[in-house]
């Protein structure tokens, strides 16, 4: 494995990996002096249906890594994959991001934007298309990315659940 990657993809014994997004070096004005510290957005997902993502905050940036991933791995998710792709389209607006995923045919691949390919790939889902239109700002749109595909999966169970009452009748 390269070693540069080694840091960015891990995958640990409980099958899953993990991806770093963003690594902030943040600075608080104190008595003494500057405080630093770090804040690292990770995502980790099995590649199976499960994703989860975290913000680990901490005064060097491998025990930020290490927050992060156990935040993520605590609060993940799971998400209905149908052939590959997600059941049907769906658009988000949270925040200032706005996120339009739809389905794709097999064989055409992951089509995301950075924030979204890291969340959508780590969740297992191999044919999507997908755009981010209203922010470049990653946190926001990993976050938005989440929350769409946690609607996603409530709404596709409730109409499973619909449908199979209507054709008992």
């Amino acid at each position: 494995m390269d070693p540069r990657k080694s840091t960015e993809w891990e995958r640990k014994q409980d099958g899953f990996e993990e991806e770093i997004v963003q690594v902030n070096r943040v600075s608080k004005k104190t008595k003494g002096g500057n405080k630093i510290g770090f804040s690292v957005l990770t995502v980790v997902g099995n590649k199976n249906g499960k994703v989860g993502v975290g913000l680990g905050k901490a005064p060097d940036v491998s025990s930020a890594i290490k927050k992060g991933v156990s935040l993520a791995r605590k609060h993940a998710i799971e998400i209905p994959i149908v052939n590959g792709t997600i059941p049907f389209g769906f658009n988000i607006k949270l925040g200032a991001a706005k996120i339009m995923l739809k389905p794709a045919p097999p064989g055409s691949g992951v089509i995301a934007g950075g924030a979204v390919r890291s969340v959508v790939s780590l969740a297992g889902i191999k044919n999507i298309s997908s755009k981010v239109l209203g922010t470049k700002n990653q946190a926001s749109n990993v976050y938005a990315t989440i929350e769409a595909l946690k609607r996603l999966s409530k709404r596709y169970e409730r109409e499973k659940y619909v449908r199979g009452k209507n054709e008992s009748r």
